[in-house]
């Protein structure tokens, strides 16, 4: 592929900063990019690395200094950048149909320019839209429903009566309704509580690789709409995920949790059951949320606490050890003052002690 800076700036909403007919034909970093490619400078401490690239355009934010370099000017460089990712390496779909070596089972509605590859197994009554890819060794169980432009890569298993919407993508290794981890004590032993719900993922969700996703116990586990999810990510049985979150990896969520719309999880973040996340709320990686967190509020640490307390707290840590010595020789000092009161009021005549 090949465009001219005009035809990309377009594209993106910007403008050229620069000579506009000047050809791009792929992109690279600002350490790695050369002639004929384009990078981009989103981090202002990287600022000076656009004095030496070797690329032949910058995507840059107004007020940047492009050190005399041709560039595109847009609001969000990294955004724009994304799209040119897309633009320059997504490749067209080739419909396949059903491959050698894959199952369907009786009752399938299958949409058209789908591709299903050896090792599939499709399950009674499923339902399939169009332009759905199926990878090796996808497992439907039966009356799983698939939405349009679904992809689900190798080794995806989506268990009994689950939906995926529209625009899904679900990489390797990921089980979507696993049974929820639900058992009743009986004397010693336990009773396991049959998970009879089922999960449904919104429009235009993303999963990685190795994430469990379990089913309800008698209603839905719910993924919003647009949000995304890192690898090893375990999300428990009854949760409910709002709209545009974002949930980084080891992340696990209790059961019956709920999170509102666009919150954040960083990496290892724990979430107890039954408890709600309130919308744009953040959370840092490794912190463990024991209650309600309210909407906007940004958290860290185990327990969670207002990160700003967080900070200041840990500003105290390194000199617990040195506190602790001083508090114990005020403590001595503080004893011997009593002891002299204690005396001094004893020597004066008529005063109890």
């Amino acid at each position: 592929m090949d465009k001219s800076l005009q035809e990309l700036a377009d594209l993106l909403g910007g403008y050229v900063s620069g000579d506009p007919l000047i050809r791009i034909r792929g992109l690279g970093t600002l350490e790695t990019a050369g002639e004929g490619e384009i990078t981009f400078l989103a981090n202002p401490k990287y600022a000076g690395k656009v004095a030496t690239t070797r690329a032949s355009a910058v995507v840059l934010s107004a007020g940047a200094n492009s050190h005399g370099r041709h560039g595109i000017i847009v609001a969000n460089p990294y955004l724009a950048f994304a799209k040119l990712l897309t633009l320059f390496t997504q490749r067209p779909r080739r419909a396949t149909g059903i491959m050698k070596g894959a199952h369907v089972g009786e009752g399938v509605t299958m949409g058209e320019e789908i591709s299903v590859h050896p090792g599939t197994v499709i399950g009674n009554g499923v339902k399939v839209g169009h332009r759905v890819t199926l990878h090796p060794n996808v497992t439907l169980y039966e009356g799983v429903t698939l939405g349009d432009d679904v992809t689900l890569h190798a080794g995806v298993s989506v268990r009994e009566g689950c939906h995926i919407g529209n625009r899904v993508i679900i990489h390797n290794g990921t089980v979507i309704g696993s049974d929820g981890f639900g058992y009743a004590p009986e004397g010693n032993s336990w009773y396991k509580i049959p998970q009879i719900g089922c999960v449904v993922i919104e429009d235009d969700v993303e999963i990685g690789a190795n994430v469990t996703v379990d089913r309800a116990a008698l209603e839905v586990t719910r993924i919003g709409r647009g949000t995304k999810i890192d690898n090893l990510v375990q999300i428990a049985h009854n949760c409910v995920i709002g709209e545009d979150c974002v949930i980084v990896a080891q992340a696990g969520i209790a059961g019956s949790a709920r999170l509102g719309n666009h919150v954040t999880l960083g990496g290892q973040v724990a979430i107890v059951g039954h408890i709600t996340v309130g919308d744009n709320a953040m959370i840092s990686g490794q912190s463990g949320v024991m209650g309600n967190v309210a909407a906007g509020e940004i958290l860290s640490g185990t327990p969670a606490i207002p990160h700003h307390a967080r900070l200041r707290s840990a500003a105290i840590f390194p000199h617990l050890p040195e506190m602790r010595k001083t508090l114990n020789r005020l403590g001595v000092r503080v004893s011997k003052v009593e002891e002299e009161v204690v005396h001094a009021r004893r020597e004066i005549p008529g005063r109890e002690t």
